[in-house]
């Protein structure tokens, strides 16, 4: 299905939106509450970029499974006998129901409705009672299987056919985040998160410090200074990055532990904070990083859960009260980002709300702008 956003959206919106950083505007505001506009998403976007669904170490043994939910797509990530990991439809070749949910280990998927039996590879083992069904042959049962690609430790899955390879494109971006060795960090808390709004208004908040001035001017501000934040030009690749410099302990020892011992420089106080498109949201400093896994569902909701990285050793060393007090910093500066994204949304929807002039601090939405706009084909 074709969608004419311009005709959805107004083409001089658009082309505000597609204007030079110095004359650019916000997107305008259906590209957020239109419900079109989040179809037309999933077509040109969710059904065509790598998603981010899983860590590799969620992964370790065979049998062991994650379940997505894409936009369009219910998919359950596996790591067969053979240790591949694969991403399949978890919906069931008969009539439409789910195979499996959540998360765990099994040796094989079982639909609950009529029992029909997968194997980890997604061809069909047995279906019951379906031996005088004329024609029907098993082995031309197969659960339809999606691209894979594992970067520094992250699990991708694209519903493209033939998907342009990932790494190559972040490149990059994974020579600026080299020293953080995202490859070998593991999940250790999650926090989630039922967001109802749309997905776009916490990426774009997740990637400028500006905001800094007022949802977090006790917690970010002091440390964190909004003017002193800047923007890395991606060379039109699909991430971007913003990094906070922060100012250097007063006195020795008044800062924390430094968890990266490759940070060096200005990285030894900085804050940063990523994304690789769409839904990869990463966020690090020298004591902790963190991944925030975005699931949109339609327009106007997603599931956000955010995870804690830390070294394996690192990890189990970890004491129950050190793992609350994590916990509780990653809710308490979510929360107020919550009062911005849940704001942002409410007022998008008065009928007086027009498109917004950005500022130089928010390049970066700019350049998200930019993408959103060339893949969606939008000019």
């Amino acid at each position: 299905m074709t969608y004419n956003l311009s005709l959805i959206l107004g083409k001089e919106e658009l082309q505000n939106a597609a204007a030079p950083l110095n004359k650019a505007w916000t997107l305008p505001p259906g590209a957020y509450t239109n419900p079109e506009v989040f179809k037309a998403e999933i077509a040109n976007i969710f059904d065509k970029d790598w998603i981010c669904v899983a860590r590799q170490e969620q992964l370790k043994k065979p049998g062991d499974y994650v379940c997505f939910e894409l936009p369009h797509q219910p998919i359950v990530l596996v790591k067969d006998l053979s240790g591949i990991i694969r991403a399949l439809s978890s919906v069931c070749l008969h009539r439409a129901m789910p195979i499996v949910e959540g998360a765990g280990n099994t040796k094989r998927f079982t639909c609950p409705y009529h029992s029909w039996n997968y194997e980890l590879d997604g061809s069909l083992r047995s279906a019951p009672m379906m031996q005088a069904v004329e024609g029907f042959r098993k082995e031309h049962c197969t659960l339809p299987r999606f691209s894979t690609e594992i970067w520094q430790g992250f699990v991708f899955v694209s519903c493209n056919n033939n998907p342009e390879p990932l790494g190559p494109q972040l490149e990059k971006f994974a020579a600026l985040i080299e020293n953080y060795d995202f490859e070998r960090l593991e999940v250790i808390e999650t926090l989630e998160f039922p967001s109802p709004y749309n997905w776009k208004i916490l990426v774009e908040n997740f990637l400028e410090a500006y905001h800094h001035l007022g949802i977090h001017k006790t917690t970010f501000q002091p440390t964190y200074p909004a003017r002193d934040s800047f923007i890395e030009d991606n060379d039109d690749k699909p991430w971007f990055m913003l990094r906070m410099p922060g100012r250097p302990p007063k006195t020795e020892g008044e800062d924390e532990l430094n968890v990266f011992p490759k940070l060096a420089g200005a990285q030894l106080f900085e804050l940063f904070a990523a994304c690789v498109y769409p839904n990869l949201l990463l966020a690090a400093s020298p004591h902790g990083a963190y991944w925030y896994q975005l699931e949109p569902s339609a327009h106007d909701s997603m599931h956000l859960r955010i995870h804690a990285l830390a070294f394996p050793e690192v990890a189990e060393t970890m004491d129950e009260k050190t793992r609350m007090e994590k916990r509780a910093g990653v809710r308490f500066i979510h929360e107020e980002d919550i009062t911005a994204n849940e704001g942002v949304w409410k007022g998008l929807q008065a009928s007086s709300t027009k498109q917004g002039r950005l500022s130089l601090y928010e390049k970066a939405i700019w350049q998200i702008n930019r993408l959103w706009l060339a893949r969606m084909k939008a000019l």
